[in-house]
């Protein structure tokens, strides 16, 4: 019974780690390409959260791209006036990767 119990436990941290992963992934490439000292998870900072980004583009078949466009060209008048500058210094796979995990902020 207590390796069951053991084995149980070790299996539903092992199952954890595998869903937070990714996003975890993706959390440092943003947090590397400095995205997080302008936009929060959760919350705004001076552009928005982006699990408000991914509510407004749910269910759009185009939110991949025109992400990654944003993320690269960067932009102004969708959130407000405070312009979003551009980052050519992030690769187009890069700008992709993150429009991806922006859009599936919960």
């Amino acid at each position: 019974m207590k390796v069951t119990r053991m084995l149980r436990i070790l299996v539903t941290g092992a199952l954890a780690l595998l869903a937070v992963a990714p996003a975890m992934a993706d959390q440092a490439l943003a947090t590397s390409k400095s995205c997080m000292g302008c936009h929060g998870v959760q919350r705004k900072v001076v552009g928005p959260a982006f699990k408000d980004v991914a509510a407004k583009y749910k269910g759009d078949k185009t939110a991949v791209e025109h992400l990654t466009r944003k993320i690269k060209q960067g932009g102004s008048g969708v959130w407000g006036k405070v312009m979003m500058p551009a980052n050519p210094q992030i690769s187009d796979a890069e700008a992709q990767k993150l429009a991806l995990w922006i859009l599936n902020t919960p």
